[in-house]
């Protein structure tokens, strides 16, 4: 996998699902942004998804 064609998978994503996410404004507006962003990164699917590109990124800088 290249560098670029995982910068542009995690571009993707993150325009498709992230951007506008209803699921993440409402916790921010109910338990603020820090939990938001918990549940982001640790129960949406689209956040695990964005955690596997980030390590293959790493794997490709080293």
């Amino acid at each position: 996998m290249k560098k670029t064609s995982v910068i542009s998978e995690i571009d993707e994503l993150f325009d498709m699902y992230c951007e506008g996410c209803l699921v993440k404004k409402q916790l921010t507006e109910e338990r603020g942004k820090t939990d938001a962003h918990k549940f982001c990164i640790q129960e949406c699917t689209v956040g695990d998804q964005l955690r596997f590109l980030g390590s293959e990124m790493n794997k490709l800088t080293k």
